[in-house]
């Protein structure tokens, strides 16, 4: 899919980058600097039960009318527009290790690379990712080592679960494990619809019940899970209970940078009020694990 000149200058405006310039490697830096902090991850349409397509010309305007999402969504709408501008993307099949348990290569990550000519006319791959909310602030290029990118520091390294493939191991203080990467470029998005379809209306599905929103910027990172914002940057990591409606409207706004555009007032009152509810489930969970926990002193 290649978009119209219009919706790449809208695509870029929509980033906070004010024009079009030629395919770089600096350019492509500065594209992915700013997706990451102004494009937040997201279940909310999920968790709202309003999920969107995965097909890159609706994801495209979605990203344009002020909207984000997930991997699928951003990853997907974000090679679209690479690719218009005149890089070499290629899409990977990947999926994230949550903490605590094993890599994997299941599908449920969509992961790019970018294929850049560097000033000796020799092609360099590079690790370019917009869809986790806190993966690297810069893309990566595809030399196995450590690199640090305040306030995390990344290992790129071969795969254990894909043959050819490579890993991503994200920081200690991060919230999830890594990141495996399969070799094979993958041709159609629509390879990922399956898991995309789970992760709207499976009984299994973590997002269904799930309001999370992650951003990215060089020097930190921002998560609110339900009720609380987690920042991290160089000083550490600050938790802060969100208490009202007009608080949390106004650190998604401000933080993040969703507005809720698709929601109407019932509709946001309706999300508040899930989010709420879920809150309380999970502080009530934490009070009895902490009972169980005194019980076994």
């Amino acid at each position: 899919m290649i978009l119209t000149r219009e919706e790449q200058k809208a695509y870029v405006k929509r980033l906070g980058i004010a024009d079009i310039s030629a395919p770089t490697k600096s350019y492509l830096f500065e594209l992915q600097k700013a997706h990451v902090h102004k494009l937040p991850w997201q279940t909310l349409d999920i968790f709202a039960g309003k999920p969107t397509t995965i097909e890159p010309r609706e994801t495209v305007q979605m990203v344009i009318a002020g909207r984000s999402g997930y991997c699928f969504h951003l990853n997907g709408a974000f090679a679209a527009l690479l690719r218009s501008l005149g890089y070499k993307v290629s899409m990977h099949r990947a999926g994230v290790q949550p903490l605590g348990e094993a890599p994997r290569v299941n599908s449920f990550h969509l992961g790019l690379t970018v294929q850049l000519t560097n000033d000796a006319g020799e092609e360099e791959t590079w690790l370019v990712d917009v869809g986790l909310g806190d993966m690297p602030a810069e893309p990566l290029p595809m030399r196995f080592g450590v690199y640090e990118q305040s306030p995390y520091t990344h290992k790129l390294l071969p795969s254990s679960v894909a043959a050819g493939g490579w890993r991503l191991d994200h920081d200690p203080e991060a919230n999830f494990a890594g990141v495996d990467f399969a070799p094979e470029v993958v041709e159609d998005i629509r390879v990922f619809q399956p898991n995309h379809e789970h992760y709207c209306h499976s009984a299994d599905s973590p997002w269904i019940n799930l309001f999370l929103i992650r951003n990215r910027s060089e020097q930190a990172s921002n998560e609110l899970r339900g009720c609380i914002w987690r920042k991290h940057d160089k000083d550490g990591i600050r938790k802060t209970e969100i208490e009202s409606k007009a608080m949390w409207l106004e650190l998604l706004g401000d933080i993040f940078g969703e507005h809720l555009v698709r929601y109407n007032s019932l509709e946001r009152d309706a999300i508040w009020q899930k989010v709420c509810a879920k809150h309380e489930e999970w502080k009530r969970a934490q009070e009895r694990e902490a009972g169980r926990t005194e019980t076994t002193m």
